[in-house]
């Protein structure tokens, strides 16, 4: 047996045996006319997983996920037979700390829904409905743009055709294949500034009053504070 070459493959090797199997959640929206809204949002809740050590293929019909969790320390391993198949080369990805995220483009334009995730009907304990995500299918046409994850994550990086490329080979936080999350982040609007235009709004009453007591004599120092 070929041993394995790095610590990366020293980690994966035998993933497919002893390897835990993540939580998935997933959503969908259907259109017949237009591919952009005609997709399926998979969630691999995998924490602490880093991109060096994941191993991807997603084909038409499948999504086979390997990655390794440092605080776990252990494998995380899935295979997805899908209801029906994607377009793998127009579906997006987006690497966080806590999980994988996927746009997958269905491939069959169609109004109806899947009538559930993958081929078998037998029920899995890993898979859950992400109800964030979820709507139902006579309300897709309601949801307004603002409300849309593919929207929200406009920066999601494209993966043009997935077949059987090792995920690790696209680069870190940053690197030329996976969108540098820190830059992606500084474009949402910085949200934890919010407290400090609180503690502005508190402050101005203070100054009104001093205008008051002072009249016209007080107008330098509100320009000053300005």
């Amino acid at each position: 047996m070929e041993q394995p070459k790095n610590t990366t493959d020293a980690k994966l090797a035998g993933a497919g045996s002893a390897a835990m199997v993540p939580e998935v959640t997933w959503a969908q929206r259907s259109s017949a006319t237009e591919a952009e809204k005609n997709h399926v949002f998979l969630a691999i809740m995998v924490p602490d997983v880093s991109p060096e050590t994941i191993k991807l293929d997603v084909q038409p019909g499948y999504l086979d996920f390997t990655g390794y969790s440092e605080s776990k320390k252990a494998n995380y391993h899935v295979k997805l037979e899908l209801y029906k198949e994607i377009d793998p080369s127009a579906s997006k990805t987006h690497h966080t700390s806590r999980s994988v995220e996927f746009v997958l483009q269905k491939k069959d334009l169609e109004v109806e829904f899947w009538p559930r995730l993958l081929k078998d009907a037998k029920k899995v304990h890993f898979l859950k409905t992400d109800f964030d995500k979820w709507v139902d299918e006579d309300e897709q046409d309601e949801v307004g743009e603002d409300d849309d994850y593919m929207s929200k994550m406009g920066g999601m990086q494209g993966m043009g055709g997935f077949g059987g490329i090792d995920f690790s080979k696209l680069g870190g936080m940053g690197g030329a294949g996976m969108p540098d999350m820190s830059s992606m982040m500084g474009g949402m609007g910085g949200m934890g500034d919010e407290g400090d235009d609180d503690d502005d709004d508190d402050e101005m009453p203070e100054l009104e009053d001093e205008e008051a007591k002072g009249g016209a004599s007080d107008k330098p120092k509100i320009e000053e504070v300005a």
